[in-house]
């Protein structure tokens, strides 16, 4: 997971939301908010990273609060994330994300630059994701089921292809290398970027070390 930077929303959202009984099934313009959504995230899921696409078989559009336990942030932008699809129609225990997470709470919010989730959030080596905090690992662990197993080893097989330009002795200057992982530059972010960037970072921090 990477923090996300919220933009303003979308026009339509908003004119929709100035109408009188506008709430999220009768707003029409839905495309509109996955494009938002999509180009502010840079393609990748708010939460297990991997690729989203504009289109309603693409994505979900995530609550993070969710609408029956909080109707006043049905259409409040801030609230709205865009989700992959999350093994939906699958076995409960093989779902992940806003299709695992459902009306459930999080402790912890990925648009929140106050608090940044990558400071909450480890990548080990073998693809599972981890944090300190006993609450935030049993929302990542349980609630949004973030370990597994696909996830896993998707997040694997992004660090392994990535640590074979070195094994093929490539030189890798972590501060050039960065920003091609962590938004810095335009376009669409590769799938679990993320944990490329915690990998530079640690690489960084023994340098500096």
């Amino acid at each position: 997971m990477r923090t996300i930077h919220k933009g303003p929303a979308p026009a339509a959202l908003t004119q929709h939301r100035q109408q009188p009984h506008a709430n999220y099934d009768n707003y029409a313009d839905k495309d509109a908010l996955r494009q938002a959504l999509v180009a502010e995230q840079r393609a990748v899921c708010c939460y297990c990273q991997s690729r989203i696409r504009a289109t309603p078989d693409g994505m979900k559009i995530e609550h993070w609060q969710s609408q029956s336990s909080f109707p006043a942030l049905q259409l409040d932008y801030r609230n709205l994330l865009g989700a992959c699809t999350g093994g939906e129609g699958r076995r409960p225990e093989d779902q992940h994300c806003d299709t695992k997470k459902g009306n459930r709470a999080l402790c912890f919010s990925v648009c929140d630059p106050a608090h940044p989730v990558e400071r909450q959030v480890r990548f080990l080596g073998d693809g599972r994701v981890q944090a300190d905090d006993g609450d935030v690992h049993e929302a990542l662990d349980k609630v949004l089921n973030l370990n597994w197993n696909r996830l896993v080893a998707n997040r694997r097989a992004s660090l392994e292809a990535f640590k074979q330009r070195l094994q093929r002795g490539e030189k890798l200057d972590p501060v050039r290398e960065l920003p091609k992982w962590d938004g810095s530059q335009p376009g669409d972010l590769p799938e679990f970027a993320q944990v490329i960037v915690y990998w530079l970072n640690k690489r960084l921090g023994r340098v500096a070390a």
